[in-house]
């Protein structure tokens, strides 16, 4: 079940108290301002038009994801500031669920200029409480060109308007991926390592080099107790533990449920979560469990603590969206030298049957239309809002946010091709330097591929040569060894296959609510799902709960989810044909 986000990656009462005051529902035809947006009233040395600090407006956005805050006078964003006229406060989620969090801020009335509810997207839609981004699409080239008409359709909610993007996954010009920022099981490259390189397709085979490294080496030279496998089963995280029944079989992520294409022009939906790959996979976790390989803890650990775990360097393997541990555990990492001992992660495109050919990676966009970032009816100015967003995919910008400031943060050569030394490299995995100097905005429009200069990557970890720069021998070493080019040759996902009009279901499911009979299937199986994955994983009489299981689960009725499924993918089917 795949969340979006990235590339990396959330809020208390606390936070909600520092957001705009004022609220109200709006119209989304009626889109009055409180004025024309920001002109710039002067230029710098450089030629180039800035505004002063007393016309820079100041803005908030909540992101319904973990985030680190930065500081107030952070470098980066006020060069930003300067050259756009908006400032954004940005808080993130602490100690609730998406739908938690939107679902408190509709009541308090204190909603933020900027919103990215996750799964609470269809609380915000359904409250009346956004600001339809039509108008602005047409006006600004910039937003328009962020996917095509078509697929800008596909955002569009049942009374004829669009609320919101999700910013992930656009690829401008020509695409750079040197990583997999999808699901895969992770397994440590001291691992590999030690073991001479294997070839691993299978479960089996990747357990078993686990439990064999443990055995040889129980703890780090620091002492610290190594752990062969953990996972996630923490609210809507739970994918961690729940999907990779679909991968193994050798489909792509449509997150929610299998989609048949043995007939191509009428594929049909499947469950994957009664299958005997699934079946198998779980058992299989159940056995590395009951012979103490697998982390005591992983049914019960909250996401920070999961982090926390990671973070020390010792768990060997887990099946994880790269997103959702990466970029989490890359200051630590560095803090501590964990590259350097071989610690970092590469991904392994696992089958069942270790031939059938899999699609881990998507060599690919990926459209995700369930959520993304919004203007909310409490902005006093949704005009200065939109035109923001617009102008921070203005190159110039993008490369301020993403590669950082020229001669501070990056160099460029005689080719202009971008580079950073090996300090600047280590800045930017720095927390501390990060929270003063740095500023992506994140959960905000943004591009991967080439930049408008045809020669280097929009976002530096896409950047081929400081890809490779920046890796730890370790890790370069074990791609050296397995002749991969990047983590998508690691992964080795077949290239070639065209993802339908339909991809991903996802995007659907994760929109659904209890207003359909398949909505209140959808959860009452993820509650069913999350009470019981654990206990059969944990289990010391597999067949007999897993039977329990499927029992628990067929009461769900599944059926009214898969149905209702089945008439979203048609009618997805039907929109490709018609705009093929």
């Amino acid at each position: 079940m795949k969340k979006k986000i990235i590339s990396c990656v959330m809020a208390s009462a606390m936070a909600m108290s520092a957001f705009a005051a004022c609220s109200g529902t709006t119209e989304p035809e009626v889109l009055e301002t409180a004025g024309p947006a920001p002109t710039a009233d002067a230029t710098n040395a450089a030629g180039e038009e800035v505004f002063s600090e007393d016309a820079i407006l100041d803005m908030t956005m909540f992101s319904a994801m973990p985030g680190n805050e930065i500081n107030s006078g952070n470098d980066i964003q006020e060069r930003i500031a300067e050259l756009t006229g908006v400032r954004v406060k940005e808080t993130w989620l602490t100690g609730q669920t998406a739908q938690e969090a939107v679902g408190s801020i509709i009541a308090s009335g204190d909603l933020p200029d900027f919103i990215d509810g996750g799964d609470g997207m269809a609380q915000l839609y359904d409250a009346g409480l956004l600001v339809a981004w039509d108008p602005y699409i047409e006006e600004y080239p910039n937003l328009k060109e962020l996917y095509s008409d078509a697929e800008w359709e596909m955002f569009r909610q049942d009374d004829g308007h669009i609320y919101w993007a999700n910013v992930f996954c656009n690829s401008y010009g020509e695409p750079k991926a040197t990583g997999h920022n999808d699901e895969a099981f992770w397994i440590q490259v001291r691992v590999l390592e030690w073991a001479g390189y294997p070839e691993i397709k299978t479960l089996d085979q990747y357990f078993d080099l686990i439990e064999s490294y443990v055995d040889a080496n129980p703890t780090m030279e620091n002492g610290t107790k190594n752990i062969g496998y953990t996972c996630l089963c923490d609210d809507w995280r739970y994918f961690c533990i729940e999907n990779a029944g679909q991968f193994l079989a050798g489909y792509p992520n449509d997150g929610s449920v299998i989609v048949n294409l043995t007939d191509y022009d009428k594929p049909t939906i499947e469950d994957y979560n009664t299958t005997q790959i699934t079946h198998d996979y779980l058992k299989k976790l159940n056995e590395v469990y009951n012979a103490g390989y697998m982390d005591i803890d992983f049914a019960t650990q909250t996401y920070d603590e999961y982090i926390q775990k990671l973070s020390t360097g010792a768990v060997l393997g887990m099946c994880d969206q790269y997103w959702d541990f990466a970029y989490s555990i890359a200051g630590p990492y560095a803090e501590q030298g964990l590259d350097k001992m071989g610690c970092d992660y590469v991904p392994l495109g696992l089958v069942a049957d270790g031939i059938t050919e899999q699609q881990w990676h998507a060599y690919g966009d990926t459209l995700n239309n369930s959520s993304g970032c919004a203007v909310t009816t409490s902005c006093e100015d949704p005009a200065a809002a939109f035109q923001f967003l617009s102008r921070i995919l203005d190159q110039e910008i993008h490369d301020l946010r993403f590669w950082g400031i020229q001669g501070e943060d990056y160099l460029v050569d005689d080719d202009g091709l971008f580079y950073r030394t090996e300090e600047m490299r280590a800045n930017w995995k720095d927390e501390t330097f990060k929270a003063n100097h740095c500023c992506t905005y994140s959960y905000m429009p943004q591009w991967l591929g080439t930049s408008h200069d045809g020669i280097n990557a929009m976002q530096p970890q896409e950047q081929a040569s400081e890809y490779y720069a920046g890796l730890a021998e370790p890790f370069a070493n074990c791609l050296k060894a397995y002749n991969a080019g990047g983590l998508p040759d690691m992964i080795g996902s077949v290239k070639g296959v065209e993802m339908g009009f339909w991809y991903p279901m996802y995007s659907y499911s994760n929109s659904m609510t209890t207003e359909t009979a398949g909505g209140v299937a959808w959860e009452r199986m993820g509650t069913t799902k999350h009470e019981w994955l654990p206990k059969v994983v944990m289990s010391t009489n597999f067949d007999a709960d897993w039977a329990s299981y499927m029992d628990a689960y067929a009461a769900c009725k599944p059926e009214d989810f898969l149905a209702e499924m089945q008439e979203e993918l048609d009618r997805r089917v039907e929109m490709g044909n018609a705009n093929s």
